[in-house]
């Protein structure tokens, strides 16, 4: 037990060590924006799909799950209400960050760490050129610029999915439903749901190229990385999430 306590704060120990120095070198200079409007490119535009469809199929599934439930207490009318608070608060922002962070990243680490194993980081710093800085600091703000972007394309498409089996299924005025979809939800329901994704952002950019810096083995040893980073990247957004909705009903 203890030696696996000391590997867990051995890896927060770096991850901090790796936010420490990602900000230092974001600050330090102007960033490098046709560097990073690439990366947001390839992190966030083409993680669409894959947020289309989770969250379409979740506010489908959810609105139907919830016109079953509630049809016991004569509790129909509320499935807006309630598909638009679990999706926006919830499982939008959580979904989300673990389909787009399980792609994004592996895709981080099996690329870094590629470069560290054939020594390419090695001749970034040859050439007086910081790693983290070429490597790192655009990778982390393209996933935190893109990440609540893609949330919030998330939140509106699982909606719209709980629409079509309201509407469909449950046999409910399209109209109805939006009214109680805007009536049910509040700024404060749609900030917190877009505070989390901030920091699940980090939390999947940093153990991404954190693993992909520390991979050492050859092929192998990237595909080792990479297979720890979507575990640990998932996790960590399961249990954030836990912490940052006790601290956001708190306010």
């Amino acid at each position: 037990m203890n030696g696996v306590l000391g590997v867990a704060l051995g890896h927060v120990g770096a991850l901090s060590l790796l936010f420490t120095e990602t900000v230092k070198q974001a600050v330090r200079k102007r960033p490098e924006w046709p560097v990073i409007l690439e990366q947001m490119h390839h992190l966030g535009v083409r993680s669409l799909a894959i947020a289309t469809v989770t969250a379409l199929f979740t506010g489908m599934v959810l609105a139907l799950q919830t016109s079953y439930s509630l049809a016991a207490y004569g509790a129909k009318l509320f499935v807006g209400d309630i598909v638009s608070l679990s999706l926006v608060r919830e499982l939008g922002p959580v979904l989300a960050s673990l389909m787009v962070g399980g792609r994004v990243g592996a895709g981080i680490t099996a690329e870094i760490g590629s470069m560290k194993v054939t020594e390419q980081i090695d001749a970034i710093r040859a050439m007086a050129a910081n790693p983290v800085r070429k490597l790192v600091v655009p990778k982390v703000l393209a996933i935190l610029i893109m990440l609540p972007l893609l949330v919030i394309y998330a939140d509106f498409v699982g909606i719209t999915g709980g629409m079509v089996m309201a509407v469909t299924t449950l046999n409910q005025p399209a109209a109805f439903y939006i009214q109680h979809v805007i009536t049910a939800l509040r700024l404060q329901d749609v900030l917190s749901g877009l505070g989390k994704t901030v920091f699940f952002a980090l939390f999947i950019s940093l153990i991404a190229c954190h693993g992909g810096l520390t991979a050492e083995g050859g092929a192998d040893g990237v595909g080792r990385a990479t297979t720890q980073t979507v575990v640990a990247a998932s996790l960590s957004v399961l249990v954030s999430d836990f912490f940052l909705t006790k601290l956001f009903l708190a306010f």
